[in-house]
């Protein structure tokens, strides 16, 4: 049995360099897939928003399909299904640029956006009736009514929901290993593989995945705070 020494890893050069390149692209993917969910999911809710039945329907359907199959699949199915109906130029282009990466961003993207959707529209219904017919009374339409003032209440109701899936979405980027993507949890499975140091490497992870998620949630409260002083002025 070996002895416990982080020491061993932290201060290799390679093995160093190997996490600090799997913190990386663990960040520029659940940034990246956070960017993608967060602009999906407002459009979605202004198409749950319209009079149309029909794009009503669709976005019931997105927001169920991708709230009931494994994040793993839908990446495995990006990965090795859909890519490969891609052009072949597309598809030579995207192996030369971190292909792995992008269809996780796009995979983890597509699937939180149906969270996030739904957690906006639960702080939106969670808006007094009155704050809408009181925006008409002073002459604001629809769009006005919405961005300047039930959005911000909306986002405000929503606040814990969406640090709680954010913070799911960050750790949900280990997924990415699955499909080759070279970022952390990737990077420490391959530092074990050749050191035999499981408990060492293994514990690595959990510290930075345990400290961003907390850095996360930090900053979430952080804004909540602001954002509820805003709401208590603007009242």
């Amino acid at each position: 049995m070996k002895d416990f020494d982080l020491a061993a890893l932290l201060l290799d050069p390679e093995f160093s360099a190997m996490l600090l390149h799997g913190l990386r692209t663990t960040v520029l993917i659940a940034l990246g897939s956070w960017l993608l969910a967060m602009s999906l999911a407002l459009a979605l809710l202004g198409l749950r928003l319209t009079p149309w039945r029909v794009l009503q329907r669709g976005v019931a359907a997105y927001v169920s399909y991708h709230r009931n199959v494994p994040t793993l699949v839908q990446m495995m199915l990006w990965y090795f299904g859909i890519a490969s109906l891609l052009p072949d130029g597309l598809q030579a282009w995207l192996s030369e640029h971190a292909a792995e990466a992008v269809y996780a961003v796009v995979a983890l993207g597509l699937c939180q956006a149906a969270y996030f959707s739904e957690d906006l529209r639960s702080g939106l219904r969670a808006v007094p009736p009155g704050q809408a017919e009181a925006a008409r009374a002073l002459g604001h339409g629809f769009v006005g009514t919405l961005r300047h003032v039930l959005m911000p209440q909306a986002v405000r109701n929503a606040l814990p929901a969406l640090i709680n899936h954010s913070v799911s979405l960050f750790k949900n980027s280990s997924l990415a290993m699955a499909i080759g993507a070279a970022e952390l949890t990737h990077a420490v499975k391959e530092i074990e593989s050749r050191t035999f140091r499981a408990f060492e490497s293994y514990a690595i992870a959990t510290v930075v995945y345990l400290l961003i998620s907390l850095l996360i949630m930090a900053a979430g409260a952080w804004i909540a705070r602001r954002s509820a002083r805003t709401g208590a002025r603007a009242a």
